[in-house]
């Protein structure tokens, strides 16, 4: 058994204290107003440096499992804290929001794909029934206010701002820092470092192209997505799901939604590997690529709600590329069937 704490990050508002009370109920709580020495949940604990040169000392001494948990939603410091003093003796979870298969069996998920991705997975937009043109405009103040100020100077957030909207721009899309430094006046350096804060505060995440046995023919580059639909619809001013589905990106943005959500679905039931993309230098695409060890997972990813033979047309090309067993997929907004040795999947049930 691992005698080790137990480190929980994950971004703002995704339920991880009221998640943790209820899994460690014996566990006394705090946010650091009380001094306590075993079985306690540390909140927001990037915020206190000098504490984790203390749980260092105390880990040593004493290697109890699971005597502490520390939660906190700026991974970018918190892991920083946790690899400068406890390198090796921490355990770390991550809880993103909520998933469709959560939501189904609560009958909470909406009805369509545009609703889903206006509305967001953030509990408390269920839990209270908040609405959603209220949820967000807070969530991007506080994160900016709590999270990122301790990293970028104040000075900057209009940047800063440009930034997360021209990323809610660009979702789906290989990313370049070259052209998103060009179009909002910023060095790349200076890109790079921010992207990394939004990726480290999982408001975005990225998925790699998968490049083995291909040479050179490939894209190197990552794609870029939110976490939340919910946030990017909100930094591109869609404010229901008829202006999500009426606009040019919702192509987009319904493919950010099924890869997030098997984002989610893989981390909650504790599948970390990467997921990937294909793209050769003559535009020939696969939105994703699973290697599971005896095949490769191939997975189109299409907004229509009516079959087509079309669809299956890339799948079947780079399934010739690959050299090895593939399972076909297209995740889309109609009904599951299987066609020949394609599995068209409702967007409900892409999982």
């Amino acid at each position: 058994m691992q005698r080790s704490p137990i480190s929980f990050p994950g971004p703002r508002q995704s339920a991880k204290t009221t998640l943790l009370k209820q899994l460690f109920p014996d566990y006394r709580y705090l946010s650091f107003l009380q001094r306590n020495d075993r079985q306690v949940i540390l909140d927001e604990a990037q915020r206190v440096p000098d504490l984790f040169s203390y749980l260092q000392t105390r880990v040593d001494e004493d290697r109890e499992p699971g005597r502490y948990v520390l939660s906190g939603s700026q991974n970018f410091l918190l892991s920083e804290r946790i690899s400068q003093s406890l390198a090796g003796r921490v355990g770390v979870a991550r809880l993103l929001p909520l998933d469709f298969a959560e939501l189904s069996a609560a009958d909470l998920l909406p009805p369509t794909p545009p609703d889903a991705i206006v509305r967001g997975f953030y509990p408390e937009l269920y839990q209270t029934d908040l609405p959603s043109s209220f949820f967000y405009p807070s969530y991007v103040s506080t994160y900016l206010e709590r999270d990122v100020t301790p990293l970028v100077r104040s000075a900057n957030m209009g940047d800063f701002r440009r930034l997360m909207a021209l990323c809610a721009a660009s979702v789906s899309q290989t990313l370049n820092y070259s052209t998103f430094a060009k179009r909002l006046q910023l060095s790349v350096p200076t890109v790079k470092t921010w992207l990394h804060y939004l990726e480290q505060s999982y408001v975005i995440f990225t998925v790699g192209p998968y490049f083995e046995n291909f040479g050179k023919r490939l894209v190197k580059s990552p794609k870029l997505y939110f976490t939340d639909t919910g946030l990017a619809a909100y930094l591109l001013q869609l404010g229901d799901g008829a202006q999500v589905q009426a606009s040019e990106g919702y192509g987009a943005l319904f493919e950010n939604l099924i890869v997030a959500n098997l984002r989610k679905s893989r981390f909650h039931a504790g599948n970390q590997h990467p997921l990937y993309y294909y793209r050769d230098n003559h535009q020939l695409e696969v939105d994703l690529l699973e290697p599971t060890g005896s095949e490769l997972i191939l997975t189109e990813i299409k907004a229509t709600t009516t079959y087509r033979d079309r669809l299956r047309t890339n799948l079947d090309k780079v399934a010739k590329l690959v050299g090895k067993p593939v399972r076909k997929r297209v995740i889309y907004g109609g009904d599951s069937q299987i066609i020949g040795d394609v599995e068209y999947l409702s967007w409900r049930e892409g999982v």
